[in-house]
C-alpha cells in the first residue's frame, strides 16, 4: 500500500520511523530506497511477521510503500517472500501511521 504524509515535522525522518515502531534495515541495494521494519508481536528485528516500508523522503513528502512480511524468504539469496500488500491488516497500519505522524507535523 503505498501513501504520503507532508510535513514539515518536528523531529527528522529516522526519528519519526521509531516513534511510530519501525527499525530501519539500512538501503534497499536494487532500488535506493530505505527499508524500515515492524515486527508484529514483538519478534525483534528478524522476526516474522512483520510490517516493512520502503521510504522516499523529497523535501517535506515522505512516500511509504507499506506491506506485511508473512514469512521469510524460502530461499537462500532469493528476497521472495509471502507478503500481503493490501487488505485490512496494513490498511489498518496504515491508518495508525497516518495518525500518529499527523500529531508530529507542525
Amino acid at each position: 500500500m503505498e501513501f504520503k504524509i507532508t510535513g514539515p515535522f518536528k523531529n527528522n525522518f529516522y526519528n519519526l520511523m521509531r516513534e511510530i515502531g519501525y527499525i530501519s534495515t539500512g538501503t534497499d541495494e536494487r532500488n535506493g530506497q530505505m527499508s524500515f521494519v515492524n515486527p508484529v508481536g514483538g519478534a525483534g528485528r528478524y522476526g516474522y511477521p512483520r510490517f516493512h516500508i520502503y521510504l522516499v523522503v523529497k523535501g517535506n513528502n515522505m512516500f511509504f510503500d507499506l506491506h506485511l512480511d508473512q514469512k521469510k524468504p524460502s530461499y537462500k539469496g532469493t528476497t521472495a517472500h509471502s507478503g500481503e500488500y493490501d487488505g485490512e491488516t496494513v490498511a489498518k497500519e496504515a491508518k495508525r501511521i497516518k495518525q500518529i505522524l499527523k500529531n508530529e507535523s507542525l
